[in-house]
């Protein structure tokens, strides 16, 4: 990397620190801190929903599935992804909204407990916090690698570099700082994304590259299901990425909280949808078209950053390095964020009983003193990890694998088609579908991809369904709750509950919930 390079990341890091600072004025108390009391418009949070879900762990990962195998690396993530938010646009993010505005809620378990029971937040969110420290270290081992393979930084410097400044942003500026975070990501990301499709088409034959490169690259590279991707393997991943960026990846249900009203919510969700089905094709492309650029590298994973310095200039690997850490700290922040709320909100409260009498000062102190913890955790478990083959089997085997367990309760909960289903049906879907994919990931040595993506979320998925139909335990404050999800507060609905929860600030979600649905 040349001086300009390094003046262009060290600018990056400049204006991340900014962000935080700006956004901690407008932080008074928890609300502001986990959803921003609802204020972000529905353009920025459809964006923020969008950016949420890159890491650098495209670039590096995904890379080398594209180097590798071709074109199938669009249709078994982005695609599916794009997919289920656009299901998802209808059915689950004006519910996630109206959460916030009718019932005061900060965290998105909070409405659990009054949904089923206690015991069921519980679980949920003990499971959820601890597949949280995982996928978030393998993000720092993602990003590390990239810095290595560019300034050749040992992966510990890398690692405490990111999470630093990670940690210091969002404990200063919480939600708005993640979605202005999101935005200039969005903004870098599409500068650094251009430069290199732009690159890869003039070392080639230019505009023509995009459909003549196919002639040139292995056949295979261009049908949708290749190497480990199979059509099972697509599909399975359309139910979970339904369920997981939709509300499952809590960080994303926060994203709907945050926009004004459910309606707005929705139209975040499309935005967000459509950006993921036309934006990742774009920065694909070059990842695809690599090996007739760069041939021959044996770790695919390296293929994008060889890539990058075969063809841009000065300055352009610097803003594409940025790009990389702009990923990774959005993500992370993003998902620090809501674990931080969950465990401030849904947890502490429980644990800790005191927690309950702290005063708003004090909540937000704690909530931000949670923040750094957290970081620290997930930066120490990348730390001991083994980086070869750690990414991929996090995000496949691990995070795709029981997200589907974990979301499920918690999303179809919102619907009013299961209000039958009670506290029973969530815990035996739950666990019955974390006991399948442990059997398949440990006491299975030849389980494909596929059934360790898919077999745990059907499992999952039947159980809940078929408890709720055989042992219904619907009551008059479950449906009360499901049912004021159907539509926004109006206007002097809104104002007046948004006066109250400041007024009476509880000192659990929970709370909050109960007193409302009460209240109805």
């Amino acid at each position: 990397m040349s001086t300009l390079d390094w003046v262009v990341l060290g600018g990056y890091f400049f204006v991340m620190v900014g962000i935080g600072l700006w956004s901690k004025r407008r932080i008074e108390n928890v609300a502001d801190f986990f959803t921003a009391r609802g204020r972000i418009p529905w353009w920025l949070s459809g964006i923020s929903h969008h950016m949420s879900g890159y890491s650098a762990i495209m670039f590096v990962t995904f890379a080398a599935v594209a180097y590798d195998y071709g074109v199938t690396v669009y249709f078994w993530w982005p695609l599916t992804i794009g997919l289920g938010i656009g299901i998802g646009a209808f059915l689950f993010a004006p519910r996630w909204n109206r959460l916030r505005a009718k019932h005061g809620v900060n965290s998105p378990l909070a409405y659990l407990a009054v949904r089923y029971n206690l015991p069921t937040q519980q679980v949920l969110a003990y499971s959820g916090a601890a597949l949280k420290v995982v996928d978030i270290a393998a993000k720092w081992v993602a990003i590390a690698v990239l810095l290595q393979g560019f300034a050749d930084i040992p992966l510990v410097w890398g690692i405490t570099l990111t999470g630093v400044c990670t940690m210091f942003y969002m404990a200063f500026g919480g939600l708005w700082a993640d979605v202005l975070t999101d935005f200039g990501q969005f903004i870098i990301q599409a500068v650094a994304g251009i430069a290199m499709l732009v690159a890869v088409m003039a070392h080639l034959t230019g505009v023509s590259t995009l459909w003549t490169m196919w002639d040139e690259l292995p056949a295979s590279h261009s049908d949708p299901v290749n190497g480990t991707v199979t059509t099972g393997l697509i599909m399975a991943f359309l139910l979970v990425k339904t369920f997981e960026y939709n509300g499952g990846m809590w960080n994303l249900a926060q994203r709907y909280m945050s926009a004004p009203s459910g309606t707005r919510a929705r139209k975040s969700a499309l935005l967000s949808s459509a950006l993921w089905l036309i934006w990742p094709f774009i920065l694909f492309v070059p990842m695809i078209a690599a090996p007739l650029i760069v041939p021959g590298i044996e770790n695919g994973e390296e293929s994008y950053i060889k890539l990058a310095q075969e063809l841009l200039p000065t300055g352009l690997i610097g803003l594409l390095l940025a790009g990389f850490f702009s990923h990774t700290m959005a993500m992370v922040a993003s998902d620090s964020n809501v674990i931080t709320a969950v465990i401030t909100r849904d947890l502490a409260p429980v644990i800790v009983p005191k927690v309950r009498k702290l005063t708003a000062g004090g909540q937000l102190m704690f909530a931000r003193i949670t923040t750094v913890a957290f970081v620290c955790v997930s930066m120490s478990f990348a730390l001991f990890s083994d980086p070869d083959g750690f990414i991929m089997t996090v995000v496949v085997s691990i995070v795709a694998a029981t997200m589907g367990p974990i979301s499920i309760p918690l999303m179809l909960g919102l619907l009013p088609w299961f209000k039958r289903n009670g506290p029973t049906a969530a815990i035996v879907s739950w666990a019955g579908g974390l006991s399948v994919w442990a059997y398949l990931y440990w006491g299975m040595e030849d389980a494909t991809q596929t059934q360790n993506v898919s077999f745990p979320v059907l499992t999952s998925l039947v159980l809940y369904v078929v408890i709720g139909l055989v042992r219904p335990e619907g009551n008059s404050v479950r449906s009360a709750l499901v049912d004021s999800l159907d539509d926004d507060p109006s206007e002097e609905e809104r104002v007046a509950l948004e006066r109250k929860f400041l007024e009476e600030a509880p000192a659990s979600d929970v709370e909050a919930v109960e007193e409302t649905v009460i209240t109805r």
